[in-house]
């Protein structure tokens, strides 16, 4: 019996220890958090959504107005649905045959998607979908993930990884996860202009780059680094910069947030309104400076992986970094609030994995 017990432990040994695992973790030095404290000071204003239903689809993770008026959110399937403001005569859109996260609208109406598992893609009024670029200096655009068009017609993009591209490893989810784990910092930050048909770098080393939006005067980006807790401000002047170099055209706005920020959306009145996915995990942030451990523990069932739980926070904040306001459902009642959408009287909240869409009117919230 000795022996079978000396066996089984030098195989479960082994396995834990070189078992061949997709990452090859970095150490990077986490900041102790504060929590919900300060501008995050707890509350349940997030609470109670009304919900739209999508039918048969789920995960609206982005969600815009269209010229026609109509709101047109991403799901899943695959498929861009489209709708009244207040949820009625829902249709499809289109379908990319990909998974769209961000997009947004170009001054001719089209509808310019960041498809995880494509590319960036144009999608006429009438649904016609054209590829716009799957590339950048001969490399391909791994994990393209939000979208901003500025005036002048120049597409911005985040490139979440380098590494972990969605149509490998088994979905947007799957690939965000283990490039986060990794902290390779692989994510970038691409310019297209459809008039030149070219794409360059912005900037690179991103850890999961993610949410993005202009400035008011769009010669700043906002983006968010999902897997470091920050976002920064970038200048669109930038070209191929190292965020990790000390430059003057890149700033951080926030740093060491409660939790992973995700998309950035314009609102009314100047604000940017951020989502976060999720709350920080202690164990996480322990494992940070830890790569040897973070690759153990992606050899346990996934079921036993340190999941951050279940928080619904949203925030919207000023170009020069004030939170103004922060909204927050602890039960967690509706997953991985991704994103605000501001229209009418109305925020509309999305979600990586809801099979419906939040909304709460807004007079309601911002009288508090």
């Amino acid at each position: 019996m000795k022996k079978i017990i000396t066996g089984l432990f030098l195989i479960l040994t082994t396995y834990f220890m070189l078992w061949p695992v997709p990452i090859e973790p970095v150490s990077w030095d986490v900041l102790d958090t504060s929590g919900y404290t300060g501008p995050h000071s707890p509350n349940e204003r997030l609470a109670g959504l009304q919900l739209i239903t999508l039918n048969d689809d789920t995960g609206p993770e982005h969600l815009a107005l269209g010229r026609d008026g109509k709101l047109y959110t991403a799901v899943a399937s695959g498929n861009i649905l489209r709708m009244n403001t207040d949820g009625t005569m829902l249709e499809i859109f289109a379908h990319t045959g990909g998974r769209v996260l961000g997009f947004d609208f170009d001054s001719d109406g089209n509808l310019i998607a960041a498809d995880a598992m494509r590319g960036i893609l144009s999608i006429t009024p009438e649904g016609v979908i054209k590829m716009l670029v799957d590339h950048v200096n001969g490399d391909p655009i791994q994990y393209p993930n939000s979208v901003v068009v500025a005036s002048s017609g120049m597409i911005y993009v985040t490139d979440s990884s380098g590494r972990f591209a969605p149509s490998d490893w088994g979905g947007t989810f799957e690939a965000s996860m283990l490039d986060i784990v990794e902290q390779s910092a692989s994510g970038r930050v691409l310019e297209y202009s459809p008039e030149l048909n070219k794409t360059r770098i912005v900037a690179k080393g991103l850890s999961f780059a993610n949410g993005i939006a202009l400035s008011d005067d769009e010669q700043t980006l906002f983006v968010n680094e999902t897997g470091r807790y920050r976002v920064w401000k970038i200048a669109v002047s930038a070209d191929n910069l190292e965020i990790s170099q000390e430059s003057p055209l890149a700033d951080i706005v926030f740093d060491n947030l409660p939790g992973y920020p995700d998309n950035l959306m314009r609102g009314d009145m100047g604000r940017i309104w951020l989502g976060f996915a999720k709350p920080r995990n202690a164990i996480i942030d322990y494992l940070a400076d830890k790569p040897l451990l973070r690759k153990i523990v992606l050899r346990f069932p996934r079921a036993l992986w340190p999941m951050p739980e279940a928080y619904g926070h949203v925030i919207a904040f000023t170009e020069d970094g004030e939170i103004v306001i922060d909204l927050q459902d602890p039960a967690g009642d509706y997953p991985e609030t991704t994103s605000v959408t501001e229209v009418g009287n109305r925020l509309y909240i999305q979600s990586l994995h809801a099979n419906n869409l939040g909304w709460l009117a807004k007079d309601a919230i911002l009288e508090k």
